[in-house]
């Protein structure tokens, strides 16, 4: 490939091209010039109206939430990696048995961050069982990013407690399928990533990320970001797993070099207890304890 067709190449994913795979995998669509515009998904997924598609992710999310009473959320980010804490165990017997130990070292760390995944579910339990002793208006539901690992584990401390949960699923090159525990009527799928992180934002009252990758970094930024500059109010931000965080990243660098004030770093706080995590939640908006 030469440098002016690097150049040229389209960056973004294309929307068509991600259409054309889902009809390869039976589900295909004929040309129709006859065919109403706004029933036409050939001439929706055009280069043209990527506008219209733009409207479209932002207006059927936020309307099947208002539908089912989902005004309230905490949003949960993590890893998509990290296992529960029985299939980290198989993964681990699995590779002793093998005696690969570049594997056996992998899988030790598996075991290891399982702890977040039940710390996940936990959290989400209990704000689900906080959320079912109060009025509809007054209820705060988990809302994650819809895959697997800290999301699928949200989502199932709020499911197996009996409470809606959303999942908002983003479409990847290698298929990202929701996970089982979302309330499947709230469980949207994404083109767009700006998109999708506007709609953690609309309704978020408080975010808890875990150990992620730049995923999470991305996301947890962003909310720092807007948050800094006022475009958002302020809301708690927890980073659950103060080991890994601040190990990762040494904000204290950020105030030093003069890039952040110290007043700053008091947008957000590190925990490493789910019951600790949620009393933050709930002394910032003064909620019942009982």
């Amino acid at each position: 490939m030469d440098a002016t067709t690097q150049l040229n190449e389209r960056r973004l994913a294309d929307a068509w091209a991600e259409l054309y795979v889902q009809a390869h995998n039976g589900n295909p669509l004929h040309p129709d010039a006859n065919r109403l515009a706004f029933a036409d998904p050939e001439f929706l997924f055009r280069r043209e109206t990527r506008g219209i598609r733009f409207q479209l992710e932002l207006l059927k999310p936020d309307l099947g939430q208002s539908e089912q009473g989902i005004e309230n959320t905490i949003v949960v980010y993590g890893s998509a990696r990290i296992l529960d804490p029985e299939a980290a165990a198989q993964q681990l017997a699995a590779a002793q048995a093998a005696g690969d130990a570049t594997r056996i070292a992998q899988a030790q760390r598996a075991v290891r961050n399982a702890r977040y995944y039940e710390a996940a579910r936990r959290f989400a339990t209990l704000v689900a069982q906080y959320s079912e002793r109060q009025r509809p208006s007054e209820r705060i539901y988990i809302c994650t990013g819809g895959g697997p690992g800290i999301m699928e584990a949200a989502n199932r401390g709020a499911h197996e407690t009996g409470a809606l949960n959303v999942g908002l699923n983003i479409s990847l090159p290698h298929e990202q399928h929701p996970n089982p525990f979302i309330t499947p009527s709230l469980s949207f799928k994404f083109h767009y990533f700006a998109l999708r992180k506007m709609h953690f934002m609309m309704r978020a009252k408080a975010l808890l990320a875990f150990p992620g990758g730049f995923g999470t970094l991305d996301e947890l930024f962003e909310v720092l970001t807007l948050v800094q500059t006022k475009k958002a109010k302020p809301v708690p931000i927890i980073l659950f797993g103060s080991d890994y965080w601040k190990r990762l990243i040494d904000f204290d660098v950020l105030v030093e070099e003069g890039m952040v004030t110290a007043e700053d770093l008091a947008l957000f706080h590190y925990s490493d207890d789910p019951q600790q995590a949620w009393e933050l939640v709930r002394d910032f908006y003064e909620l019942s304890k009982e």
